[in-house]
């Protein structure tokens, strides 16, 4: 498996994640006025209410080691209760590991808090 297989598996995780965040939550708040309506774009993290992304890191300082920082953003010029962004959140990362078992059957990797963030950890070799 090369790093762009990888990582196009793991888009995919994040299309799934975003798609059924959409689904549930997805007309709760108004759009931000640039933004298209839900499957308006070919990759759902340019339209509609959620932007579900994942960027690596070396993970030094960190308590998981090196990884992949889930961020789920909100768009929307409304204000998201806290309560509800971390509802929003944990059910992201609940969705992430779901589809990280099904992409990458056997594979030990895991999605926990690492500091203030959700983190993709575990056995990232290629």
């Amino acid at each position: 498996m090369t790093l762009e297989d990888w990582e196009a598996k793991l888009d995919a995780v994040l299309a799934d994640a975003d798609r059924a965040l959409e689904a549930r939550w997805g007309g709760r708040w108004p759009l931000h006025p640039a933004r298209p309506e839900a499957g308006a774009a070919a990759n759902p993290r340019y339209d509609g209410l959620f932007r579900v992304t994942a960027a690596f890191t070396a993970g030094f300082g960190s308590e998981k080691g090196p990884g992949y920082l889930l961020r789920v953003e909100t768009a929307t010029l409304e204000e998201v209760p806290e309560a509800d962004r971390t509802e929003i959140e944990d059910e992201a990362a609940a969705l992430v590991r779901e589809g990280l078992a099904r992409e990458f059957p056997g594979r030990e990797l895991h999605v926990e808090r690492d500091g203030g963030a959700y983190k993709i950890h575990g056995d990232l070799s290629l």
